[in-house]
């Protein structure tokens, strides 16, 4: 499956019009399926489905997206919690947008985090406290760390990170999430047509590699900062949060609660911290 799709456009310049060859980012659903329950009453329960850019051919963005998603939302705490992550050959008809994430026998699922759909949708109709609360009570308190960078660390990132962007160079229609350490180097990036996907394959890679929390680094991201990738990071100890965006004010007020610092408009050599300041000069 590839993540890139050839089409002819018509590109115009002033008064010309010419006919090119062109790539756009893939966009299909990726269905996550659970397996759980004890060993002689195994059942199958569908929780998601997400349109996502589908990654390397061999499916492994695949299966970070499943685990980071599982792992913000609370469902898995390690990744002892897994047995296999696989996508599902049995359903012809979507082959390859399919996963199915079996969990160990003794995993208790609470089924109330995946319905009341508290962080996703903007029209929930809930108030920005009741949505923090409802964070909170998933995590361990505010993310305590001594990580920190100088300013010229984070001037350097949107172009560190756009140049490790394989799929926006070929398409520029296309999220990433990034990690980077207190020097600068960045050793992970994931890539999505969604912002939270870009963040939920970055954390599911590292989830699977017993790498979380992750309180020695921050992210970066390329588009803009809303509540629900402030949730995921919190989720995964991410003491810093920078983007080439704006945050949203639930963003910030999480933000604040969560105590990770929160940076904006990181471009042009220039940014804006909306929390927790003293981690922007390292």
């Amino acid at each position: 499956m590839s993540f890139v799709s050839p089409v002819t456009i018509q590109k115009v310049s002033g008064e010309s019009l010419i006919e090119t060859p062109d790539l756009l980012a893939v966009e299909e659903p990726l269905e996550i399926r659970l397996g759980f329950g004890p060993t002689d009453d195994r059942q199958q329960r569908s929780v998601s489905v997400t349109m996502r850019t589908p990654g390397e051919e061999t499916g492994r963005n695949d299966e970070e997206l499943a685990l980071g998603f599982l792992f913000t939302e609370g469902i898995i705490h390690k990744s002892t919690d897994v047995i296999s992550c696989r996508h599902c050959v049995q359903d012809a008809q979507k082959t390859g947008n399919v996963i199915r994430v079996e969990l160990q026998p003794e995993v208790d699922i609470d089924w109330s985090r995946l319905t009341r759909n508290t962080f996703t949708s903007s029209s929930c109709g809930l108030c920005g406290k009741a949505t923090i609360e409802a964070v909170t009570s998933l995590t361990a308190g505010p993310v305590t760390s001594d990580f920190a960078v100088t300013p010229e660390i984070l001037y350097a990132l949107p172009e560190r990170v756009r140049i490790m962007q394989s799929t926006f160079a070929y398409t520029g229609g296309i999220h990433a999430a990034a990690l980077f350490d207190a020097t600068g180097k960045v050793p992970l990036i994931r890539e999505d047509i969604g912002r939270h996907n870009a963040l939920d394959k970055l954390i599911g890679a590292t989830f699977w590699q017993n790498g979380l929390p992750l309180t020695q680094f921050g992210v970066f991201l390329s588009g803009r900062i809303g509540v629900e990738l402030v949730q995921k990071s919190w989720m995964a100890g991410i003491p810093l949060l920078a983007a080439v965006g704006a945050p949203s004010s639930l963003a910030v007020q999480m933000a604040k609660e969560a105590g990770i610092t929160l940076i904006g408009f990181v471009r042009d050599h220039r940014f804006n911290v909306y929390s927790e300041g003293h981690r922007a000069w390292g």
